[in-house]
């Protein structure tokens, strides 16, 4: 196995193994609620004038995914749509009460999980956390560019 592969192996068990403990963690702290649910509540709650749009972008996902997506959050009493007085065409979402309680359980938990994983980061030197960083950040854009260039056929 070459380096580029024990990377990419590397990469897909740790993914794996954050996804399995954050989601039973988050399970049984926001019962009932999908982790896509959360996440979009999580933008919403960070994001001004959030819109399917910009939801859409930000999660890879098409316009009529996030709509889908945005109806139940609607339904479950989550979230709400506005829209401004100057725009009444664009459609966009806030938090309602409900959504903030359970936006502020998601970002507890998301200080439980670094609390969690704090004794790893304590170990890594300022170079290492340099150097991760710059790949990670040069892995992103590739990935950005291999993204455009799908953008026309997939996320339409």
């Amino acid at each position: 196995m070459n380096k580029e592969e024990r990377v990419m192996m590397a990469f897909r068990d740790l993914f794996n193994k954050m996804v399995w403990l954050n989601k039973a963690k988050m399970e049984r702290s926001l019962k009932g609620y999908k982790s896509s649910e959360v996440h979009c509540v999580e933008y919403i709650g960070r994001n001004g004038d959030s819109n399917v749009t910009k939801l859409a972008e930000s999660f890879y996902m098409t316009r009529g995914a996030i709509t889908k997506l945005t109806k139940k959050l609607i339904e479950k009493g989550i979230i709400e749509s506005y829209q401004k007085p100057d725009n009444r065409k664009e459609i966009y979402f806030r938090l309602t009460k409900q959504g903030k309680v359970i936006n502020k359980v998601h970002e507890e938990l998301h200080k439980e999980f670094q609390e969690r994983d704090k004794a790893v980061f304590e170990q890594v030197s300022e170079k290492q956390f340099d150097s991760m960083l710059g790949f990670v950040e040069k892995y992103s854009l590739h990935l950005d560019e291999e993204i455009k260039k799908l953008d026309g056929i997939c996320l339409k």
